[in-house]
């Protein structure tokens, strides 16, 4: 199999603008917005927002995920959120995701976040890795999503 890793980004700034076009690729959401949280990041090393991706033996990206106060949702108390997560489709099912989670779940522990949230509508993959079903909230549009959590410490 072939080797990979996981790069924070606070300690990666090289990726900063890469990560950025990957994310916003995979999400839909402009490449600002991940700049900007991304930098974020990569100033203040510790704390939301943080910032993940996987590479493989060539460095190029092949999954990642992060850490934000709230992925647009209604209940700002929830917080904060994994999101983002995604591993490219000649990737999947070799545990890369999980590996992701469990990374991210030790690193916000170290940090002294007690707890994560995530909302999605994936519920065996999220379940098997750990997350408990906590709630449904309202993402910006209204529609309901499934809201999880786990705990980091």
């Amino acid at each position: 199999m072939e080797k990979i890793s996981i790069k924070k980004l606070c300690d990666n700034p090289e990726f900063l603008e890469e990560s950025a076009i990957w994310f916003s690729k995979k999400w839909g959401i402009p490449v600002e917005e991940y700049k900007e949280s991304i930098q974020e990041c990569i100033d203040k090393k510790i704390g939301v927002p943080q910032w993940y991706v996987v590479v493989n033996e060539k460095q190029e990206m092949i999954g990642g995920a992060g850490v934000i106060e709230n992925d647009f949702h209604n209940r700002k108390d929830l917080t904060p959120n994994l999101c983002a997560l995604f591993v490219e489709e000649p990737y999947r099912k070799q545990g890369i995701a999980k590996s992701i989670l469990d990374f991210i779940r030790k690193e916000m522990g170290a940090m002294g976040v007690a707890k994560l949230y995530l909302v999605t509508d994936h519920t065996e993959f999220y379940e098997k890795c750990g997350w408990e079903f906590l709630t449904m909230v309202e993402d910006v549009e209204g529609i309901l999503e499934r809201m999880y959590v786990v705990d980091t410490l």
